[in-house]
């Protein structure tokens, strides 16, 4: 198995984990109370395991690698923080452009979310590399 996959894995586990945490604990009922208008009756579950395919692939290619290649785990959570940002910025900035009476509120919230979320994935990713073989 390649380094990229076992680090791909448990930053896998990791979005995942903190994503469940904030979607079902943390924000339970922030995004239906702000977004149930916008809302479909049921996720798209193909969609959702895209996203969170992709994503993690971007986190582990563009901010992890490149932290454990130069020896600094706290490049990934500056970086990683970063990466969230912009990320989080281009969905919720163009929903915020494109759909009417798209909510503030969300746009910040979610922003601060990206940036928390994915440093976190990043640091994680850089700091437990080792654990899993990658070095």
């Amino acid at each position: 198995m390649t380094d990229f996959v076992r680090l791909y894995l448990l930053s896998m586990v990791v979005f995942f984990g903190l994503d469940l945490i904030w979607l079902g604990v943390i924000a339970d009922g922030f995004y239906d109370a702000h977004l149930g208008h916008l809302l479909a009756e049921q996720v798209n579950w193909g969609a959702a395991l895209a996203f969170y395919l992709v994503f993690v692939a971007g986190i582990v290619h563009f901010v992890t690698m490149p932290a454990i290649q130069n020896g600094n785990a706290g490049s990934a959570l500056l970086n990683g923080g970063a990466f969230g940002l912009v990320t989080y910025a281009a969905f919720d900035l163009t929903c915020m452009a494109l759909f009417a009476d798209f909510p503030a509120v969300v746009v910040v919230v979610d922003l601060a979310w990206g940036v928390v979320l994915v440093g976190s994935v990043a640091y994680a990713g850089a700091r437990l590399a080792g654990r899993v073989g990658v070095h």
